[in-house]
């Protein structure tokens, strides 16, 4: 099972990220799994900008870590994503949490992700999905009871807001 977090603040992020999951649910080799809700989050690293929509979702693939952040990549290029400045507006964003149990510190790919310890907008929704999930040795609720949360919001009506196609 791999965890990833999606997110944005330009446009309709919540469509984004709909569509993101759709896209990846529809890769032959990976199914969403599960989904949490959304969630208002403030900017973190440069604040002069829009709050974001989070969320995580759990995909079980049978993509290699690298196969799966080539997926992702794809799928915010698709979804015209463009990396003009580090921690800047985006309209999407998909970041590979943790890939089972892996550990991985390659140019370009690190899992599990880099500073997912310290961010809420992270923590939240996946605590909300995978509460039991290990992480360095403590749960994600664990985790998310230690950091400050403070400006996240768990949107009212959030949960389902993303359903799997028929």
């Amino acid at each position: 099972m791999a965890y990833l977090s999606l997110g944005g603040n330009l446009g309709d992020p919540a469509a984004a990220m709909a569509s993101a999951l759709a896209l990846l649910d529809a890769d032959p080799l990976s199914e969403v799994d599960a989904v949490s809700s959304l969630y208002r989050t403030p900017p973190w690293g440069k604040t002069d900008q829009p709050d974001f929509l989070n969320a995580a979702a759990a995909l079980k693939t049978g993509r290699s870590p690298r196969g799966l952040l080539a997926l992702c990549l794809e799928v915010e290029r698709r979804l015209k994503r463009v990396r003009a400045e580090r921690w800047g507006p985006r309209a999407i964003d998909i970041d590979i949490l943790t890939y089972g149990d892996s550990i991985i510190d390659e140019e370009g790919l690190r899992i599990p992700h880099a500073r997912m310890l310290d961010r809420g907008f992270v923590l939240a929704p996946l605590a909300e999905i995978a509460p039991a999930l290990l992480l360095d040795g403590k749960t994600a609720a664990q985790r998310l009871a230690a950091i400050d949360t403070g400006g996240i919001v768990r949107l009212a009506g959030g949960d389902g807001w993303w359903r799997k196609a028929d």
